[in-house]
């Protein structure tokens, strides 16, 4: 057996035992290890090994993945394995912040090993097929010594030498997903209002919503061109169908922040004189650093 097919998994929630699973269901020698012992069970039935604590699951392979509820339980677990770690590869797919990505991989390399983080967009039952997508970041050459085992959890991306790339797409992804859900129950609550059959609103919503993938592939490359061409026509019109859709939200008692912030910003780029732009020059606005920000100091934007 070589030590490539040696594999610890510290965790044994619902996507942790999915992990481990399905190494051993491929036939890697896998040591599992969680908090409540008893969540090992049907793992050691299925060929795994259970370790007694985490320090000596960490010690029994090279590679140690972890997935843990929290931020704080991987401090944790992370405490009590330190001495084990020299030389080992550790990757952390708990969620957890940018930030935190990079101080683990601080930590790590201090400890004279070597740190890869990653974020899983899938769930526990399509681990192992590419119905799951792991992003990672961090130590190149930890990612290319295991990227054939990684391969084996589902569809792998690497995002940089920077530990905290792979949070950095993950919570972005998620984030779209939360943005667009929370906007579409609003709209749903609308049309309910309206008397409009929501299930039959929502099927024509799924049929059409195709056609914005074109348009998120032309808002990426005009705010990095910082070039904004009148993608839903100019700001100068859709302001004002801003104001029909506000009265209209307005006139049921349907929640309308949004649409009055999008208002708010349209008409700001149209006083800048951006009228004649698309709605993706409202990123102007909302950057990081920009007019909007409150770290900004001059209010000075790109375009």
């Amino acid at each position: 057996m070589t030590t490539n097919s040696q594999v610890t998994v510290l965790g044994l929630g619902e996507m942790g035992s999915a992990l481990a699973r399905t190494l051993v269901d491929r036939g890697y020698h896998t040591t599992v290890w969680n908090r409540t012992a008893t969540r090992a069970t049907p793992l050691a039935e299925a060929g795994a090994t259970v370790a007694a604590t985490a320090l000596e699951a960490v010690a029994a392979s090279p590679l140690v993945i972890i997935c843990l509820l929290d931020s704080a339980a991987v401090e944790t677990v992370l405490a009590t394995i330190e001495s084990s770690v020299s030389g080992k590869v550790l990757v952390d797919v708990t969620s957890g912040s940018p930030g935190q990505a990079r101080a683990n991989a601080d930590w790590t390399r201090e400890r004279a090993a070597r740190y890869l983080d990653g974020g899983i967009m899938g769930d526990s039952p399509y681990v192992g097929t590419p119905n799951v997508k792991f992003s990672f970041s961090g130590d190149r050459g930890a990612f290319e010594a295991h990227e054939s085992t990684l391969q084996e959890l589902g569809d792998i991306a690497y995002h940089g030498e920077d530990a905290g790339l792979a949070s950095v797409e993950f919570l972005a992804q998620v984030a779209v997903g939360y943005e667009f859900l929370i906007g579409l129950l609003h709209t749903l609550s609308l049309v309910d209002a309206e008397g409009v059959d929501v299930a039959e609103f929502a099927q024509r919503v799924a049929g059409s919503i195709g056609g914005y993938a074109p348009l998120v592939k032309a808002f990426g490359e005009s705010i990095a061109n910082a070039e904004y061409a009148p993608d839903l026509g100019s700001l100068d019109v859709q302001a004002a169908l801003m104001d029909d859709l506000i009265s209209h939200r307005d006139s049921l008692g349907i929640e309308a922040v949004r649409m009055r912030e999008v208002k708010m910003l349209m008409d700001r780029r149209i006083a800048d004189g951006h009228g004649g732009q698309g709605f993706s020059s409202l990123f102007e606005l909302l950057r990081a650093g920009g007019p909007s920000s409150p770290t900004s100091e001059s209010g000075n934007s790109r375009a």
